[in-house]
């Protein structure tokens, strides 16, 4: 671990815990103290759970990775890959492309899974554009993740349907499913995955982003 991680995690661990600083004895002994402090300064909040806290080994390994500076080894990328591959669902109709109208209002939706947000309120946003240009007419997007605009037409997608489309129908289906089976560290969030958006509601998604009616392709 380098030492400025060692230094970062100590500030955090000191400022988060109420009777100061405890000695360290080890990078172990700070990642337990500062787990501890982090468990202690969240709580349950209306469906917004402290368990969401707790990394899964791709979280977990990616973290590690960040924190020391060095990429995760070929071995370890391709195993998370592989185990995040495992876990998508592809659609149990075999349809992949729903309406875009829907898929746009889903877009632009940034609601759902917040404390504040009622266990039965309805379907969670996408929040697309929080991280990507989609569409001309959105003026206000962010730019975490790469342009989306025209992502159907520059890959010609004209018939979503057509044979000669569905290698990227079925990419753009797991990406949306779960990025980590093609990027090991991805920070998309894992949509289908992580019980975010809904087969169907990933189904409209697709549609805005690959039928040629769609702003996203105009």
């Amino acid at each position: 671990m380098k030492t400025d991680h060692i230094l970062g995690a100590m500030a955090v661990a000191c400022a988060l815990t109420v009777f100061g600083c405890a000695s360290v004895d080890s990078a172990a002994d700070l990642d337990k103290l500062t787990a501890e402090a982090l468990q202690r300064s969240f709580r349950d909040q209306g469906i917004a759970k402290v368990e969401r806290l707790v990394q899964d080994p791709a979280n977990l390994a990616c973290s590690e990775a960040d924190a020391s500076g060095k990429p995760l080894d070929d071995k370890t990328t391709k195993d998370i890959e592989a185990a995040n591959m495992r876990t998508i669902r592809w659609p149990a109709d075999g349809k992949f492309i729903g309406d875009w109208r829907e898929g746009e209002k889903i877009a632009q939706n940034g609601r759902g899974l917040t404390w504040s947000d009622p266990a039965t309120a309805s379907a969670n946003g996408g929040n697309c554009y929080n991280c990507h240009q989609m569409s001309k007419e959105e003026i206000s997007f962010g730019t975490l993740g790469p342009s989306l605009y025209h992502y159907g037409k520059l890959r010609g997608v004209s018939e979503p349907a057509s044979a000669a489309s569905r290698p990227i129908v079925e990419y753009t289906w797991g990406k949306l499913w779960n990025a980590r089976a093609y990027n090991a560290c991805s920070n998309m969030p894992r949509v289908g995955h992580s019980g975010i958006l809904n087969e169907q509601q990933i189904r409209d998604v697709m549609g805005l982003l690959l039928d040629p009616q769609s702003p996203v392709n105009r």
